[in-house]
């Protein structure tokens, strides 16, 4: 199982947001921070505004701020509303499947059965659980220079 850049940026953003949920900021700034490409971060953006995480603001005092409380923030969720899809093999998809042993074949089961538990342990997590450790805030802060 391999996350999406797109997935990977938008629990970066998330976290950056998490650590001052009060604070708007910029895509600028957190692209900067995270050195990653502003487009890019935009796109993602906008994929998390759609979704229901995040809240946009133009203007001289705009930005981005979460729209819930990091404890309401399920990573499962996001991993979920980021990935095109988790179609780990050819078969999980009908109308693309060419497999010819298909209709008799048993891995499919244990690979679904894989992806729901990947995403059932990344559903026990919240965005909070991942800003609740004092000492990693601490480390998260200092790595990217956002003051406490």
């Amino acid at each position: 199982m391999r996350l999406t850049l797109h997935t990977d940026y938008a629990l970066r953003l998330l976290t950056y947001l998490g650590l001052d949920p009060e604070r708007r900021r910029t895509i600028e700034e957190i692209a900067s921070h995270f050195g990653i490409s502003r487009n890019h971060l935009m796109k993602v953006a906008l994929t998390l505004a759609q979704k229901g995480f995040i809240d946009g603001a133009r203007g001289r005092n705009g930005g981005l701020t979460l729209r819930r409380p990091p404890a309401e923030i399920s990573i499962g969720a996001v991993v979920r509303a980021t990935e095109d899809n988790f179609t780990l093999v050819e078969c999980f998809d009908p109308a693309t499947n060419t497999c010819p042993i298909a209709s008799a074949c048993l891995l499919k089961q244990p690979f679904a059965e894989a992806v729901r538990a990947f995403l059932a342990v990344l559903d026990g997590y919240t965005l909070a659980d991942m800003l609740g450790n004092p000492g990693a805030l601490r480390s998260m802060r200092r790595l990217l220079s956002v003051p406490a």
